[in-house]
């Protein structure tokens, strides 16, 4: 009777403890003026148009994606919604989705890597052959949209003969048709740096020539994953086509990517062989923005997300690097990459640190319930913006900024982040 009374005594002071410090921090993160500073800034950034940032004229599917929920804040709907039916109007024969539009008068007659499409003569469109998550990020924005507006009208809005539920439908069967392997029961993209839009064999590296490596990655598919859950949540007729999908692609993903050994993603599974050296090992490559959008996914224990924060906060200690951000460590050897813009090492894709992504593992730590480990790891991103004045794009291994300062995918998933804390904060802070 006295151990079981102990025991119970424990455990109730261990409950207290944890209150005790919950409250501590939710009254950190509601005094964090930091926050409220960022906040105002990535309105302020968002307000300004569509586009993915300064330097980028396209607006961007797989960006719009990541800040269409703040564009809610400062656009009327009917605005967000136009930017996704135009989407809908350049999808190809095959049912495939563009990466991005432009107006068609910008486009010069030098200017040849462009489609035009019979429902939307007012722009050209742009599509970097070697992702597979044009169809996808464009599903997981319809979700948003309807989640954040409440118009689930969209869905029924005719473009030439189906309506845009069914071409959400048809960009996924375009992925079970073109870029899924009977073998692993997985869908496959070309080599790239984990999210990346670079594949190493030649040139400019964005469009799947006779040259390319097809492989499967975790990211592409944990990201169809993402966008059957939105789909089938918003169009619940569909359940009986595509759960079974859903349910086997989140299998083959955990039981073919995973490394229980490594506890971690592998890279890459080569469909035509590896682009690599024969001697170099790859597996030795830790992926955090695919590991970021899997636990977003559902693919991960609570233990296998603790697991996975701890060990990139320790490859972010190893790199020198400024925060969890970090595409990829360690990054690959220079040279491996023929378009330089991958070379030397921590440069852009290939080890550049990117919130974009960062701020998605913020958002699951949060929501799996490490909220130490996630303002830890949220305060870095935060005082970047604040100390350059800027949501850049990317940031070196020393943590100078690099390429587009006003990069609204940054500012989307920063925003929402702080959101989360705030949220949980107003939650805890009784």
């Amino acid at each position: 009777m006295r151990i079981l009374i102990t025991i119970v005594l424990g455990l109730v002071l261990l409950g207290c403890k944890d209150r005790n410090e919950n409250k501590e921090l939710a009254k950190k993160v509601l005094s964090n003026q930091q926050f409220d500073a960022v906040k105002k800034r990535a309105l302020a950034v968002i307000e300004t148009g569509f586009n993915a940032g300064d330097g980028y004229r396209e607006v961007w599917i797989r960006d719009y994606n990541t800040f269409i929920e703040l564009s809610a804040e400062v656009f009327p709907p009917e605005e967000l919604k136009e930017n996704l039916l135009v989407f809908f109007r350049m999808q190809g024969d095959d049912g495939n989705i563009i990466d991005g539009f432009t107006p068609a008068e910008a486009i010069t007659k030098e200017e040849t890597d462009f489609s035009y499409f019979e429902l939307e003569p007012r722009y050209a469109g742009h599509k970097n052959t070697v992702e597979t998550d044009q169809e996808t990020s464009l599903i997981q924005a319809v979700y948003k949209y309807v989640k954040t507006t409440g118009d689930s009208s969209i869905l029924d809005v005719e473009i030439g003969d189906k309506t845009v539920a069914e071409r959400m439908e048809w960009a996924v069967q375009f992925l079970m048709d073109k870029r899924f392997s009977k073998e692993y029961g997985l869908i496959w993209g070309a080599t790239t740096a984990d999210w990346g839009d670079v594949q190493p064999e030649h040139g400019w590296g964005v469009d799947i020539d006779g040259n390319t490596h097809r492989a499967i990655d975790i990211y592409d598919n944990a990201m169809l994953i993402i966008a059957l859950d939105n789909m089938l949540e918003i169009i619940p007729e569909i359940k009986d086509q595509w759960l079974p999908i859903r349910r086997r692609l989140a299998k083959n993903a955990k039981n073919h990517l995973w490394d229980s050994k490594t506890q971690k993603f592998i890279p890459h599974i080569y469909l035509d062989g590896s682009p690599f050296p024969e001697d170099f090992n790859e597996n030795e490559i830790y992926y955090f923005g695919g590991t970021a959008v899997a636990i977003e996914a559902g693919l991960l224990s609570k233990e296998e997300v603790k697991i996975s924060i701890d060990e990139m906060v320790s490859r972010v200690k190893q790199a020198g690097a400024g925060s969890i951000g970090l595409t990829l460590y360690p990054p690959y050897p220079a040279g491996y990459f023929a378009n330089q813009i991958m070379n030397p090492e921590y440069n852009y894709q290939n080890g550049g640190d990117w919130t974009w992504f960062g701020a998605r593992m913020i958002q699951q730590l949060v929501k799996y319930g490490f909220v130490e480990d996630a303002y830890e790891q949220l305060l870095p991103m935060t005082d970047r913006v604040i100390k350059n004045n800027g949501f850049y794009e990317w940031y070196t291994v020393d943590n100078k900024p690099e390429g587009s300062g006003t990069f609204r995918g940054s500012a989307g998933v920063l925003y929402k982040a702080i959101l989360n804390f705030e949220e949980w904060a107003n939650s805890h802070n009784e």
